[in-house]
């Protein structure tokens, strides 16, 4: 438009020269004030053009920066995910080998408890055995008054010497069981803090999203009142419009990725949430396996 009118400038412009030339008339002078009244009123015209052109590239310019700051924040959250990536990649290690480790305990576990199972069968078994002789001994005594054996003391001392056995293996696998009992608290203790900083990072995440959803609606509403005079600017401004809604479908992709990325870190809190719940069913049963060995 403002082209159009410079070529009408320039072709009245060009037939008032003409006219000029004539030599002077009433006529003439009637045209003169028409044409003089008609330029001016184009003048006018395209000041205000020009004007509107001004106003609309400096609000292109801010939207511009508002889309640079956009695209700052959305770089700043990509390394922020770069970094809980790597985190996860680390504590899936940890995890790995707590697993491994309750995998060996579980087998070292049902082995000791094979062992123990075997000693008390044998203790009871020769224990069973050494009353009968007692019985049978005590039997030969009273038959027999004029011998004096002190079988009494011989079968107090095998049952002492059995019952110290017997107390060390118990005390031995207390021991084992306090030692693993508390190496899992620990490990418990280390996957719940890995668990609440995961939270803590969801939380914040989850924050930001909300933000950065929020500043795209504002963005939004702004560049829609910006397209009805955007549209009736020069194909400068069109072109402006269009690399800013690009820009704005990329921070909406941007925004998609990263609610893809919190579902996936949502999904790897609950496996861990499930893994600490595993183990503290584990560290429950070590706690009941050691009661139940004190009350014995």
């Amino acid at each position: 438009q403002v082209r159009f009118l410079e070529q009408q400038n320039k072709v009245l412009s060009t037939k008032w020269e003409l006219l000029q030339q004539q030599g002077p008339s009433g006529p003439r002078k009637n045209l003169d004030v028409i044409f003089e009244n008609y330029i001016q009123n184009l003048k006018r015209q395209l000041d205000s053009i020009w004007a509107q052109r001004g106003q609309l590239e400096s609000e292109l310019q801010s939207m511009q920066q508002y889309v640079e700051d956009y695209k700052t924040k959305y770089e700043e959250e990509i390394n922020r995910r770069t970094t809980a990536e790597n985190e996860f990649v680390v504590l899936k290690k940890d995890v790995d080998s707590a697993y491994m480790t309750k995998v060996e305990l579980e087998a070292r576990v049902g082995a000791l408890t094979d062992e123990i199972n075997f000693l008390r069968c044998i203790y009871e078994e020769e224990l069973a055995q050494m009353q009968t002789i007692s019985r049978d001994l005590s039997v030969v005594v009273s038959m027999d008054n004029n011998r004096h054996l002190d079988l009494e003391s011989i079968i107090e001392e095998v049952r002492r010497q059995y019952e110290q056995i017997a107390q060390s293996s118990r005390a031995e696998a207390e021991a084992w069981y306090q030692s693993r009992y508390e190496e899992l608290q620990n490990t418990a203790g280390r996957h719940g803090d890995s668990l609440r900083n995961t939270k803590i990072e969801i939380q914040e995440l989850t924050r930001n999203v909300q933000r950065l959803r929020a500043e795209i609606e504002s963005v939004k509403k702004q560049n829609q009142q910006l397209q009805s005079a955007i549209a009736e600017a020069e194909e400068r401004g069109e072109i402006a419009l269009k690399d800013a809604r690009r820009k704005l479908e990329e921070l909406e992709c941007a925004l998609s990725k990263d609610k893809e990325e919190l579902a996936r870190l949502l999904k790897e809190y609950q496996e861990l949430l499930n893994i600490k719940i595993a183990l503290d069913v584990e560290i429950a049963m070590y706690r009941k396996l050691l009661e139940g060995e004190e009350n014995r």
